[in-house]
């Protein structure tokens, strides 16, 4: 009975932090769920037009033979007799898997160490609340999360298959779930929200690592597939050959992990990490205390890390686009999904590359310029201020530095591209030519760069930002297939840019795209300078 009890007071008031926490995060949580079922939706609506024939879907699995692909999908099912499941579950489940995990370990980290280290858990524990209660009630959002858009994700696909449906949405939510209990885990070692979840997405990198290399060595998955949780719920097999039995490994691992979690929990202070912090130099440098040095110490990690995945993945896609001469003579209609020049079918293919990467620095550089706002809020910025710092060298600094850093990605992604065909082509011009290509997009992400330091210049909501990030992502992927009218296209940024290096560039819409960049980026100067701070 005593230790009834005792376990009742650990976990008291937890129903009344899952509603705060609940409340705090239900339009978060409305966007993660639309953004799945649409994306996924129009998915398979663009692979039903792209492949509608048995020898069109044929012709795609042969493509599954290239190592590239497979560490980029996910393990190949049902190659011999190759049906429109077997695809959407070869194409879609790794992309999807991994946007759940991403969306678990930012709620888990937001959560649960984020109310740590902004203070507001103390105002909380001011209350008669269990030891454990917040990090249940965490736990408990990212469950609920993640529940909601495992049924998103089986209404987006239930045409293809309801059995195969439900189990694409079940293994999608156990695995953001898995992903959120790594997250809460990772918030009990260390001290800092962000330090929490580089180190989560560190380990889905590593798991999304594992799983490739492990696929690679058997198609259908080695041994080495075993030791990631992305593989137990890309080995359901779906749409092919169904089995429930892998998503006991991704059930009992969330339940190992996150029993781990609340043990932990009762053996730190509020506040503090396991892990011992280091120790910092007794004085910063000249550098470090301006506005410049900061941003630059605070997002280099961040830019570093993204890069250098990003690169990894455009290699791997630089690898393809010498494969797409047989795909096309096989499957005609994959003109209408990507605009591919016949003239020269790999370098149009390997300029369409670069325009889809291109979509990686946009996310990143919109999301570390809206830090700024977030900074704001939560009090840093006027510690800024209060140092003698102007709001417009802050602004500038902060916004420079994020503006640079997703320049310097995209060219990143051009050599990673350039340096995958030179890998399959043994052609080390490709290296040059698609390095340079990427410089054409950098006033496309200057520009989005610039509308979300208008966005944190304003107090406008964030969403406007993501919202054209969204809207740049349905353009590049599934425009020419939607046939989306030209007047829609046009409002973005990367639909202006020329497909270097297969066109020429053209100083026009590149130079109109850094004025309007200019004329935001003085707008959010402006409206700074002028309102209150958060």
């Amino acid at each position: 009975m005593r230790v009834r009890t005792l376990a009742r007071s650990r976990y008291a008031a937890t129903p009344f932090v899952l509603r705060l926490y609940l409340r705090l995060e239900r339009s978060w949580i409305l966007v993660w769920a639309v953004s799945f079922l649409t994306l996924m939706y129009l998915s398979v609506i663009a692979m039903e037009q792209a492949y509608p024939t048995q020898e069109a879907l044929q012709a795609r699995a042969g493509l599954m033979s290239n190592p590239a692909a497979i560490m980029m999908t996910g393990p190949a099912f049902a190659l011999d007799d190759y049906t429109f499941g077997a695809m959407l579950a070869n194409e879609l489940s790794l992309w999807t898997y991994i946007p759940a995990a991403i969306m678990s370990i930012l709620l888990a980290v937001r959560r649960s160490r984020g109310e740590e280290e902004t203070g507001r858990l103390e105002v909380l524990a001011a209350m008669p609340l269990g030891r454990h209660a917040p990090v249940a009630a965490a736990a408990l959002t990212v469950a609920i999360a993640n529940l909601i858009v495992a049924a998103a994700i089986t209404l987006a696909v239930a045409s293809v298959g309801v059995a195969d449906a439900l189990a694409f949405g079940i293994s999608a939510g156990l695995t953001g779930i898995l992903f959120g209990a790594v997250a809460l885990l990772c918030g009990q070692m260390t001290e800092h929200a962000k330090t929490a979840s580089g180190l989560a997405f560190g380990i889905l990198g590593l798991a999304v690592i594992v799983r490739g290399f492990g696929d690679v060595i058997e198609p259908t998955g080695s041994w080495l597939s075993w030791f990631s949780p992305i593989a137990w719920a890309q080995q359901t097999r779906l749409f092919t050959d169904l089995r429930w039995w892998p998503l006991l490994f991704t059930v009992s691992a969330t339940v190992l992990i996150a029993g781990l979690a609340m043990a932990l929990n009762a053996r730190r202070d509020l506040g503090a990490g396991l892990l011992p912090t280091r120790s910092g130099p007794a004085s910063a440098s000249d550098f470090l205390a301006t506005p410049t040095g900061l941003a630059v110490r605070l997002l280099s990690g961040t830019f570093v890390a993204w890069s250098a995945g990003l690169f990894v993945f455009a290699v791997a896609f630089g690898s393809l686009a010498t494969s797409i001469d047989t795909l096309l003579a096989d499957n005609p209609a994959i003109g209408e999904w990507v605009a591919i020049s016949t003239d020269d079918l790999t370098l149009s293919f390997a300029s369409v590359i670069v325009s889809l990467l291109a979509l990686g620095p946009l996310i990143l550089g919109c999301s570390a310029i809206l830090q700024l706002r977030r900074d704001e809020r939560e009090g840093r910025l006027s510690a800024l201020l209060t140092a003698g710092f102007s709001r417009l060298r802050i602004y500038s600094a902060w916004s420079a530095v994020s503006s640079a850093g997703a320049a310097l990605t995209m060219v990143v992604m051009g050599a990673g591209t350039g340096l995958g065909l030179f890998l399959v082509t043994g052609d080390a011009s490709w290296a040059a030519s698609l390095t340079f290509a990427s410089l054409a997009y950098i006033p496309a992400i200057i520009l989005v760069c610039a509308l979300s330091a208008a966005v944190v210049g304003t107090a406008a909501p964030q969403s406007l930002a993501w919202s054209l990030i969204a809207f740049v992502a349905l353009e590049v992927y599934l425009g020419d297939l939607l046939s989306l009218p030209g007047w829609l296209r046009n409002l973005s940024p990367i639909a202006h840019t020329p497909l270097v290096p297969y066109e020429a560039p053209a100083a026009a819409p590149l130079t109109v795209m850094a004025g309007l960049a200019i004329v935001l980026g003085l707008l959010g100067a402006l409206s700074l300078s002028r309102r209150d701070i958060d």
